[in-house]
């Protein structure tokens, strides 16, 4: 754990749907119409109200899908969190300049969690699934991302947690954590 002002920075490893916070982030694809690994877990759990309120997005929002980096809030449905943000991460292979993208989605997705007076946000390790983003190169660029985010908005968060899927990925951010400058 890291304390930056009144927020904690907290890693742990489970289940991320499970996570009884003010709001889940999710890794999820352009589309926001549910998909494989985390993002599919959060749809099916979550039931129809998250799908619902993704589709009004889409709609009304961004018909051709939610860029990335970009992040949009809805209801979490069944889930124990309150709401659900959802955020496009980078496809390692594929995207330009993917540490700033990943940077973005934590950046924006704290941004939103801010602007809806939340308190409690828990992130998955985005981009490290079927994204490719290596867990060595992620981790410094999620949790530094969120603790600049922290250092120049103090007071608004009290804990930002990282729900991490396995004891590798809680080793690679457990090391980030570590490293980061106080």
């Amino acid at each position: 754990m890291m304390r930056i002002g009144d927020c904690a920075i907290v890693l742990t490893t489970g289940d991320l749907t499970a996570a009884a916070v003010d709001a889940i982030v999710n890794a999820a694809n352009h589309s926001l119409l549910g998909g494989g690994g985390v993002d599919g877990a959060i749809h099916r759990k979550g039931g129809p109200a998250i799908l619902a309120a993704c589709r009004r997005i889409r709609a009304e929002e961004w018909p051709d899908g939610l860029p990335t980096g970009r992040a949009v809030i809805t209801t979490a449905g069944n889930l124990p969190a309150r709401h659900v943000i959802h955020t496009v991460g980078p496809v390692y292979s594929r995207d330009p300049d993917v540490p700033r993208l990943l940077a973005a989605c934590h950046e924006n997705s704290l941004a939103l969690a801010r602007a809806h007076d939340l308190r409690t946000v828990a992130f998955p390790a985005i981009s490290t699934g079927v994204y490719g983003y290596p867990l060595a190169e992620a981790a410094p660029i999620a949790l530094g991302a969120t603790a600049a985010h922290l250092a120049r908005h103090p007071g608004t968060l009290s804990e930002v947690r990282f729900v991490l899927f396995d004891a590798p990925a809680y080793a690679a951010f457990a090391a980030a954590l570590a490293a980061l400058p106080l």
